[in-house]
């Protein structure tokens, strides 16, 4: 049912050509304009194929982000596996919160309680048990109103644009706030972004040698870097290396990474994905706690930016349902 209604009339198999889940209209004639424009040799924007660098967020730009950043209800649900190993949470916020399904405890918390839980879930363990309870979670958890696994949750308008993007030579990265060790699980996977290709948010990892002789990283309590807001230019610039030409967002946290981007030489190509569909998927922006879109969206409109209209661009949101349990 769930297929069904992603693709809804006028489906992407009745579509010829380029990103067939893209409807023609302004968007998609920007975007194979644009890629049309810098790979034409000879042509006044043509751009050398090492330089044809591509970014995208992932939250809510390549996957679903509603109704809580996955990586959140991941946290979340560990807490509630673990509850059992540490009864003092039962009665100490904001794990009782959790544990309770107190979503208004868990706002009053803040950001110091989200720091705590993310603490207790991410750290403490080497890279390759976090690796794998990731995985294991990807495996059994289901999205709340989809009841598919989080990872099937990807978009399949941006899954062909990523395609079409590397047929024409461009090298494609994720740039999000979220933890790049969380992201690195899947992302080969759903989007064949190979983990090298994704930079965001990190905590302090320690070299420790096992008694057994066996070397391994074991993730620290203490926040590295945060890939959100102004640290998405950052980041590109020191795990990339080379400014984009195209970058992809859909949120305030892209604004900065948009407007670095924007100003740079040559041909540029900047998007956004508004989410304007409550049938198939969600309709938010100005006033959502999740994936805020305010004054990127302004800046969008200003600048001449693409705006994706979810509802009116895309005649697909989401793949078909997988089978097999997955």
């Amino acid at each position: 049912m769930v297929a069904a209604a992603s693709f809804g009339p006028g489906t992407a198999c009745a579509q010829t050509g380029p990103l067939p889940s893209w409807n023609e209209g302004a968007a998609k004639r920007s975007l194979v304009d644009f890629v049309g424009r810098v790979t034409r040799e000879g042509g006044p924007d043509y751009v050398p194929p090492a330089e044809r660098i591509a970014v995208f967020d992932n939250d809510g730009t390549l996957w679903a982000e509603q109704p809580e950043y996955f990586q959140a209800r991941f946290a979340f649900d560990r807490i509630r596996a673990l509850a059992a190993e540490h009864p003092e949470w039962r009665d100490r916020q904001p794990f009782k919160s959790v544990i309770d399904g107190d979503a208004k405890g868990l706002a009053a918390a803040g950001q110091t309680g989200i720091v705590e839980i993310l603490t207790a879930t991410h750290a403490g363990m080497t890279t390759a048990e976090f690796d794998a309870i990731v995985a294991d979670w990807l495996r059994t958890a289901r999205h709340p109103r989809f009841d598919r696994p989080y990872d099937s949750l990807v978009y399949q308008p941006m899954l062909e644009l990523l395609g079409y993007l590397r047929a024409d030579g461009f090298k494609t990265f994720i740039v999000s706030g979220g933890g790049v060790e969380f992201m690195r699980v899947f992302a080969e996977r759903a989007y064949g972004i190979p983990p090298e290709q994704v930079v965001g948010s990190s905590g302090v990892t320690r070299f420790e040698m096992r008694p057994d002789g066996r070397p391994v990283l074991v993730k620290e309590p203490r926040v590295a870097f945060v890939d959100d807001g102004p640290g998405k230019p950052a980041g590109i610039n020191r795990f990339i290396g080379r400014a984009p030409i195209l970058a992809f967002g859909n949120s305030d946290g892209d604004r900065q990474m948009l407007e670095w981007i924007a100003a740079g030489d040559g041909p540029r190509f900047l998007g956004l994905v508004h989410h304007t569909d409550a049938e198939r998927e969600y309709a938010y922006d100005r006033q959502s706690p999740v994936g805020r879109l305010d004054e990127a969206l302004d800046e969008a409109e200003r600048r001449g930016w693409t705006i994706v209209d979810m509802k009116r661009d895309w005649n697909a949101i989401f793949p078909p349902a997988p089978r097999g349990g997955r």
